[in-house]
């Protein structure tokens, strides 16, 4: 059985002769993946091959995406010519021309590795020839190579080496460039979400301060209770509005969180009135990690804040039960109000806040959210998935 030195003969493209180069041809290739990068993205990595192919006069090319640690392993795309068949196969890692090619980060040249390796043989391929070159984003680890087979022996050289290469190099550039450019529209999405959420968040802190001197001035006799109690329930709108910064424990992991009990009693304390508690609160320990509690306060948060509106804690004898328990693999978690206005119909615009919580628990957490407008009162169920609850 042939050695891998007689399979990989990289140094016989310094060894032949280059053919006159077309520089046109590569000038042309070049300003054709520019033009598509800008109208046409996801066509780059298909013509890239397109034109590789022909520039070098191949019979069939293609790309070996590396598909990450945990598969070692390429996945082919983008095949043309004789061994288009094998589009989507996978290759791998450590056992195959792509990978040497990925260990070296450098064009190589290949004759007949069919003969060293058993799954190209088995497969019924013949290569007289292959060559290799890594493709690499921002000078980064190669996310892939680049193969081209000729018809025979002693077909590339050197100058079909450096083009491809250049070709490999530009496109690196350009996917670079379009990465960035998709980070930059996300940051900017992100940030007009994030100002409108604050914005959203400024309003209702308005309308619960305005709930709370209503309920302090029914509930006291004098200005200085009133200003005591009301300086007080001021004090627990602020913790709960902090609430993610304060780290109770650690679980065996290592990782920060706070129980989902407290979670719940910070951000629903504030809406307490003085002569009794507006809300119950029913369910086991549940550890949540800082992302967790983020997440479920700002639903509980919404929630009660559209309730201080225009739900329970509109009228005294307002009340939300709140009652958590384990469903199968996920937290189900019910917030049921009674005692406040009834409920005629359901609205027929969605609100923001609302919006807002559906988004927290779909996206955040992979859960669901259920609206049940009762004529006593609205009931929420939002079933949480464990595995989200650890972060």
């Amino acid at each position: 059985m042939p050695s891998f030195a007689d399979v990989f003969i990289t140094d016989e493209l310094t060894r032949r002769a280059p053919k006159k180069p077309n520089y046109l041809q590569e000038k042309l290739a070049l300003q054709e993946l520019a033009s598509r990068m800008v109208d046409a993205p996801e066509d780059v990595l298909p013509r890239f091959v397109d034109l590789a192919m022909q520039m070098t006069e191949g019979v069939s090319a293609g790309l070996s995406l590396y598909e990450g640690d945990e598969t070692r392993a390429f996945r082919c795309r983008y095949l043309r010519g004789a061994l288009a068949s094998f589009e989507g196969s996978s290759v791998p890692r450590d056992f195959s021309p792509c990978g040497v090619t990925l260990d070296e980060n450098r064009p190589v040249l290949t004759a007949h590795p069919e003969r060293a390796y058993s799954w190209i043989a088995e497969a019924a391929i013949v290569i007289p020839e292959a060559l290799l070159v890594p493709v690499n984003v921002s000078g980064k680890q190669p996310f892939g190579t680049l193969w081209i087979i000729a018809d025979q022996e002693g077909h590339f050289d050197s100058g079909h080496a450096r083009a491809v290469t250049e070709l490999a190099t530009f496109v690196g550039a350009a996917l670079s460039l379009h990465e960035s450019q998709q980070r930059l529209s996300r940051a900017l999405e992100e940030q007009e979400r994030l100002a409108a959420e604050m914005d959203h968040r400024i309003k209702n802190l308005f309308a619960i301060a305005e709930s709370m001197i209503r309920t302090t001035a029914r509930s006291t006799s004098t200005k200085e209770e009133m200003a005591l109690a009301l300086s007080g329930r001021l004090h627990a709108l602020a913790s709960a509005h902090s609430l993610v910064r304060r780290k109770v424990r650690s679980n065996e992991e290592g990782l920060r969180t706070t129980d989902l009990r407290e979670v719940i009693d910070t951000i629903t304390r504030p809406h307490n009135s003085d002569l009794a508690a507006r809300f119950e609160l029913e369910g086991p320990p549940v550890a949540c990690g800082d992302k967790a509690v983020d997440g479920i306060a700002l639903a509980i948060h919404e929630l009660a804040t559209n309730a201080s509106k225009y739900g329970a804690l509109l009228t005294d004898e307002g009340r939300i039960l709140i009652r958590w328990q384990h469903a199968d693999d996920d937290l189900e978690i019910t917030w049921s109000e009674s005692g406040g206005p009834n409920i005629e119909e359901p609205p027929k615009v969605t609100g923001y806040g609302s919006r807002l919580v559906n988004a927290t628990i779909t996206r955040q957490f992979g859960g669901t959210v259920h609206y049940d407008w009762r004529h006593e009162g609205l009931a929420v169920t939002m079933r949480l998935p464990f595995d989200g609850l650890r972060f």
